[in-house]
């Protein structure tokens, strides 16, 4: 049996493959340009069950995925698959469209915007440094629709959708794969339909040159496989750990969006960076400070 060391290094391992994978999301989809981010979600939609099916069979977690959707209801399953959809859609479209910085400044707001939502929905209580962080995201998305004269629309969309699909995900209490498998099943149909449109108008991508069509068909394991490090390295981290490693993935969308791609980066964005970026450094800070303080889990839970 491993030892605690050799359990964590392969959380380590799994986390950071999985979020590194995430960073680098916006290098695939900039190579399907010119298809539309419709087309690519209903393509990721339906390749993502293909290969879902079999890692659910062979981790075993058939049963509990049925049992979970018998508790899930219906309203929350088709609200959780209609978050998801939105938020990959937008993001496939911000990608095609060269706003691959403002698509990151989404996920660097996103774990407060999760905070808040804890507070509205579930009534948990705002911490003064929590608060604090809060107010300081909030300024830098003020400076933005001041400064810029527009409301931050993508990346707020991308933050709220993401946020209420934890929201719903947390009141659901199912396994990453398993739900993910669930929310992309019930999209299915639609997507299918859609495809087949597409494809007797001739308009679809798929089936008109292997390139496009291999890269279509990525789409499954490339939702799939960091989805299952992800859960891997949530299994044998602590989650102060895995919270501060989220960080990478906006992090590495953002230094591709100004660094490789050359996307508009002004003195005005800048500060509304920094502000959103002082938040997170004083929200994870407080969260690595409270996780220090409760007594350490025992072995026999690792």
């Amino acid at each position: 049996m491993p030892g605690p060391v050799d359990h964590r290094s392969r959380g380590w391992l799994s986390a950071l493959s999985a979020y590194l994978a995430w960073g680098l999301f916006p290098i695939y989809f900039k190579a399907l340009t010119g298809i539309p981010a419709l087309e690519v979600l209903a393509h990721r939609v339906v390749w993502s069950v293909v290969l879902l099916v079999p890692v659910v069979l062979v981790l075993r977690r058939g049963p509990t995925v049925w049992a979970a959707l018998r508790a899930w209801g219906r309203l929350a399953a088709l609200a959780s698959a209609s978050l998801i959809a939105v938020n990959w859609l937008v993001y496939i479209w911000a990608v095609q469209a060269g706003r691959v910085v403002e698509a990151s400044l989404g996920y660097f707001v996103n774990p407060l915007v999760s905070v808040l939502l804890g507070v509205v929905f579930l009534g948990e209580r705002l911490q003064r440094v929590q608060a604090m962080a809060v107010a300081l995201a909030g300024a830098g998305v003020l400076w933005l629709v001041v400064h810029l004269g527009v409301i931050p629309w993508l990346p707020l969309s991308l933050a709220f959708s993401f946020g209420l699909y934890g929201l719903v995900r947390k009141r659901a209490a199912m396994d990453p794969v398993g739900g993910l498998l669930a929310e992309t099943a019930l999209l299915v149909p639609a997507a299918l339909i859609f495809l087949a449109w597409r494809g007797v108008t001739g308009a679809g991508a798929f089936g008109h040159g292997a390139g496009p069509s291999l890269l279509l068909a990525a789409a499954g394991p490339i939702t799939t496989v960091p989805l299952v490090l992800f859960a891997d390295g949530v299994r044998r981290l602590p989650l102060s750990t895995v919270g501060l490693l989220q960080y990478l993935t906006p992090t590495l969308q953002f230094l591709l969006g100004v660094l490789v791609y050359r996307e508009v980066f002004t003195q005005t964005h800048a500060v509304a960076f920094g502000c959103i970026w002082l938040a997170l450094a004083l929200y994870t800070w407080d969260s690595l400070r409270r996780a220090s303080e409760r007594p350490p889990a025992p072995l026999s839970e690792l």
